[in-house]
């Protein structure tokens, strides 16, 4: 694929290491979504052998999601000698309102020390003097499908993302349909985004029957589950998987919808829906799954629904599929390019054809087993190894430039 870089490139010789400042608040604060794709390509690039200095900088919460974040962070340095690390004088909230709202001109090397890089993982990046800037963007969501965004991070995020992409060096996109809309919609040159997918941990793998039937025992969940996971929020269209559920109620009376995800936005409909459905006492929210469960979650499902309006990467269904279950997903967007033929995509406006694909990877035997022998396969093609590779080549790219 043009831009694509899903392989490591072999590093030009430096004669000192690289100094490499990365904003990890994202990382610290965020349980899911881009706080997890923080962690995971952070903790692989400091696990490369490379000539790199980090500085992983962080406005931290007083959450328990932030301390858990922090816990990771005194371990990523404890266990690598090129990691030190730099708490910002404020909150989150302050650091986005003075730094990226009102662009407080306090370049982020008073606060790191040098950096010949800067990596923003989270679509804004600081100001910065010297160091050359490279920004990754997760989706586009609040362009394509601004209806289905909050009102108050929408307009944040039209004002300072095309801001941020315009001084960064490189722009990191995580599918190339991503990469496609960040051309189209901001303008941006072919040549400064460039792909690279993210990846899935070995911890994320199928179980025999015997750890399954263990797994839903220690989680406390039944015998078979519809397992969907995301934040609750109009985009990943729960209303719809809960009407194509009620479609299913009647055929599979001992199949329960498991709901995993903490509340977002928007998020009323969601519940008035299981009410008026009657669905009360075949749903189950688990609110936020802590990341030790997932591997289990994912792997003692009896199938995975993913009907999102859109995506720019899709982490769930891959991790699903790494677990050899059977997935249905949407035609839409990245979904398509990151499952491929490993899961059942559907239109996700078409609530019939959700409930005629479940019914299929519920009952089709053959079906259940060929997708469940594609599904690890596909998922093997994405690895954190990788993705740190493709963003190691794009910095010493970067950084090569910047000491010329």
């Amino acid at each position: 694929m043009d831009g694509e870089l899903p392989h490591p490139t072999p590093l030009t010789p430096h004669s000192s290491p690289l100094r490499l400042a990365i904003d990890v608040t994202a990382g610290v604060n965020q349980g899911a979504g881009v706080g997890r794709a923080t962690r995971e390509v952070v903790s692989a690039l400091a696990g490369l052998s490379s000539p790199l200095a980090l500085t992983l900088f962080y406005a931290a919460e007083r959450t328990v999601v932030a301390e858990e974040g922090l816990a990771w962070l005194r371990g990523l340095a404890a266990r690598h000698p090129v990691v030190r690390t730099r708490r910002l004088p404020l909150s989150p909230r302050w650091t986005t309102f003075l730094w990226l709202r009102h662009r407080l001109p306090l370049p982020v090397e008073a606060l790191t020390g040098p950096a010949d890089v800067l990596l923003a993982p989270d679509f804004v990046a600081p100001p910065a003097i010297r160091a050359r800037t490279i920004v990754t963007i997760h989706d586009l969501s609040y362009l394509t499908v601004p209806q289905y965004a909050d009102p108050g991070l929408r307009r944040y995020l039209t004002a300072a993302v095309p801001r941020s992409l315009r001084r960064a060096a490189q722009v990191i996109a995580v599918s190339e349909a991503t990469r496609r809309e960040a051309i189209t919609h901001l303008g941006l040159p072919p040549e400064r985004v460039t792909t690279v997918y993210n990846g899935v941990d070995a911890r994320f793998r199928p179980l025999d029957a015997a750890a399954r039937a263990a797994a839903r025992a220690r989680l406390g969940l039944p015998e078979r589950y519809l397992l969907t996971l995301g934040t609750l929020e109009p985009r990943k269209n729960h209303v719809g998987l809960l009407r194509a559920f009620a479609r299913l109620t009647s055929l599979e009376p001992d199949l329960t919808l498991v709901i995993g995800g903490r509340r977002g936005w928007l998020d009323g409909p969601i519940f008035d829906d299981v009410r008026r459905l009657g669905l009360g006492d075949r749903v189950r929210f688990l609110g936020g799954v802590h990341d030790d469960d997932l591997p289990d979650l994912y792997a003692a499902a009896t199938a995975f629904a993913y009907p999102s309006w859109y995506e720019g990467f899709g982490l769930p269904p891959l991790e699903a599929l790494a677990c050899g279950v059977p997935v249905v997903t949407s035609a839409t967007s990245s979904l398509p390019e990151v499952c491929g033929d490993a899961a059942l995509l559907v239109d996700p406006a078409d609530d019939a054809a959700l409930a005629a694909a479940l019914t299929r990877v519920l009952r089709d035997e053959p079906l259940r087993a060929d997708l469940a022998r594609r599904g690890p396969m596909r998922a093997a093609g994405f690895t954190w190894a990788a993705t740190a590779g493709g963003v190691l080549t794009i910095i010493n790219r970067v950084g090569h430039r910047s000491s010329r």
